[in-house]
Order: structure tokens, then C-alpha cells, then sequence
């Protein structure tokens, strides 16, 4: 998912909204595999930081991190 997320990061052309979208994309990527992943937890200061940190300067390893810090381990099952 953090590959996933650099490339598109990478390859998209537009900067405003460009956030959004992806921390959006990579929730329904995790709601297929039936994670839950909250990209945009409220009053996460550091969520952010690391996110852009990640995001602008391409590092893989933070975004892994983050990206796993924040799935729900807790997988649904059909009830």
C-alpha cells in the first residue's frame, strides 16, 4: 500500500485535493482485503507529519510504518 500510495503521490498532477484522494483510495484498497485503515484520525497531529513526510520526500519505510500503525487489527467477519 505504501507503494501504491508513493506512486500515485508520484505520478498525479494536481496538488490541491491530491491528499484526499489518495488517503481515500488507499481506505476502499484496505475495505477489499477487510481492513479497516483511517488515514485522517481527528486531532493526529502526527499523522499528518509523518504522512507528508513520506508522501513528499518518497519514503517508503514511513509510510509502511504509518500505514500498519494505523490498520484496525481487527479483521470483520460476516456475521
Amino acid at each position: 500500500m505504501a507503494e501504491i500510495l508513493d506512486n500515485v503521490n508520484y505520478l498525479h498532477p494536481f496538488r490541491e485535493g491530491n491528499g484526499r484522494t489518495q488517503r481515500e483510495f488507499l481506505r476502499l484498497l484496505a475495505l477489499e482485503k477487510q481492513l479497516i485503515l483511517n488515514l485522517n484520525p481527528p486531532n493526529e497531529r502526527s499523522v499528518y507529519e509523518r504522512y507528508m513526510k513520506g508522501t513528499i520526500d518518497s519514503e517508503l519505510n514511513i509510510l509502511t510504518d504509518l500505514i500498519y500503525d494505523l490498520i484496525d487489527k481487527e479483521i470483520k467477519k460476516d456475521s
